[in-house]
């Protein structure tokens, strides 16, 4: 039997960037079943309405999406709202399902749940040995709690609970609003309106040097559903696509894909963030068989074909 087409899921999250992507990747592998309300529906802040969604819902599986996030400029103006949202909905939520008795919980964590300077590339092993990186560590820290309470669970109760850490997303859907997006979709906004406009130049923030890696986000949608069907284990899986790029040459590639020649220039006032990111994928590999699948150029045309067809929307 098809793991899935017995099963009822909530997707908490399911209107947001990854949520729209994990529902069509359920869909696509027979998933009839699923629940994705919106926080208008029900606040995961609040106690009563977590339990009275779980309730209404009746789910055998969770995947918990719902996050409040954001790139380096929204976690800086609010570390306070960021750490509380975050960790609430999530702790919360943990405690629902596990009274509640649901068979599966899919929790998504953070890759800014990993040391400022974790050895690249960066191990599950590491995810201890040191201080998040300052700018996102509210948001990092509180994400990181939901594996502490999902491994003291599974020992104390037998919850059967899991924790990926996916790495920097990108591609159709994004959120580009630039009070609030992240790096790729930032770039390629500024990257657009600059060349439509004939702008001599580009401004950046910080140095350029730092590096990361991203994941095209249909290839972490099918990364979540493989792991939700055959992991069920304690221990965190890195979700990535193991490729490392300096911002720098991500802005001269996103300038180059858009047509903008003007001048790029970096406001080094502006924090670059977290050193370098690059995972370790072996182990999302070796325990329920994913790898990523779309090359980061063709990730990179499709995002900013979107986004040029649907912008008037945004």
């Amino acid at each position: 039997m098809n793991f899935w087409e017995d099963k009822t899921v909530l997707v908490t999250g399911g209107s947001g960037f990854l949520g729209t992507h994990v529902i069509e990747e359920l869909r696509r592998i027979g998933c009839v079943h699923i629940a994705a309300p919106r926080s208008a529906e029900y606040d995961l802040r609040d106690r009563d309405q977590v339990r009275r969604c779980l309730a209404d819902v009746d789910p055998d599986v969770v995947i918990h999406l719902a996050a409040v996030v954001g790139g380096i400029g929204a976690n800086r103006a609010h570390p306070g709202s960021f750490f509380y949202d975050n960790a609430i909905m999530g702790i919360q939520l943990v405690e629902a399902c596990r009274r509640a008795g649901i068979p599966k919980t899919t929790i998504l964590g953070t890759i800014c749940a990993y040391p400022k300077f974790t050895p690249i590339p960066f191990r599950e092993a590491e995810l201890w040995n040191g201080y998040p990186e300052e700018t996102n560590a509210p948001y990092g820290l509180a994400k990181k709690m939901l594996l502490v309470q999902s491994q003291a669970y599974r020992r104390e109760y037998g919850f059967n609970s899991i924790y990926l850490l996916p790495v920097n997303l990108y591609g159709p859907r994004d959120n580009f609003d630039p009070a609030s997006s992240h790096v790729i979709p930032a770039l390629i906004k500024k990257a657009v309106e600059a060349q439509e406009t004939g702008a001599p130049s580009m401004a950046c923030w910080g140095t350029g040097s730092a590096t990361r890696e991203f994941l095209y986000v249909e290839d972490c949608a099918r990364g979540i559903v493989q792991a939700t069907e055959r992991y069920n284990e304690s221990e965190p899986v890195n979700l990535g696509s193991g490729m490392e790029i300096s911002i720098k040459n991500l802005v001269e590639l996103i300038a180059e894909l858009t047509g903008f020649e003007g001048e790029i220039v970096w406001d080094a006032t502006k924090p670059d963030g977290q050193p370098r990111r690059c995972l370790d994928t072996q182990r999302a590999t070796e325990c329920f068989g994913f790898e990523a699948r779309v090359p980061f150029e063709d990730g990179l045309r499709r995002t900013l074909d979107w986004y040029v067809a649907h912008r008037g929307e945004q």
